[in-house]
């Protein structure tokens, strides 16, 4: 391999290296603390008010997370519905009267939206609603448990 084409694989290898780097999003915890400074705290009050209405809210928040996240990655397409051109994750067997929460986030979207247009992704709403929510319920002074056994999983419910 002659000079030109070390020096044209080099130029290539640097050039994609650089470009996916350019690429990448950067996530924040503070990205929204400039354009839509009330979004999270707003998103923590729907959260909070949505568990203290219905307790198991919170967990079937981050399962709507988890069922988002599973398919394509974390991005809010299973609150698309389905259309001529979209058969929607909501409707897969694996959702379908599994995952819910849709309209605590449904009521997330349209307040955040009402403060900043157009400016927080429905994906950021449904990860902040489901760290929000985890922290909803907690309170501590628990004490482990010092038996198990499969009878005592039997009363659970099997879907959230």
């Amino acid at each position: 391999m002659g000079f030109r084409s070390w020096r044209s694989c080099i130029f290539i290898a640097v050039f994609l290296i650089l470009s996916s780097t350019l690429c990448e999003a950067k996530l924040s915890r503070t990205f929204y603390d400039q354009t839509c400074q009330r979004a999270l705290s707003t998103i923590r009050k729907a959260v909070r008010r949505a568990v203290s209405h219905e307790h198991r809210m919170a967990a079937s928040l981050i399962r709507l997370h988890f069922h988002d996240c599973f398919v394509q990655g974390c991005d809010a397409s299973i609150l698309l519905d389905n259309s001529s051109t979209i058969q929607s994750e909501k409707n897969a067997p694996n959702n379908l009267n599994s995952v819910r929460g849709y309209e605590v986030i449904d009521n997330i979207k349209s307040k955040v939206e009402s403060m900043c247009p157009g400016v927080v992704s429905c994906v950021d709403n449904v990860a902040v609603a489901a760290r929000d929510s985890s922290v909803a319920l907690v309170k501590l002074r628990r004490r482990d448990s010092t038996t198990s056994g499969p009878k005592s999983s039997c009363n659970q419910p099997s879907r959230l």
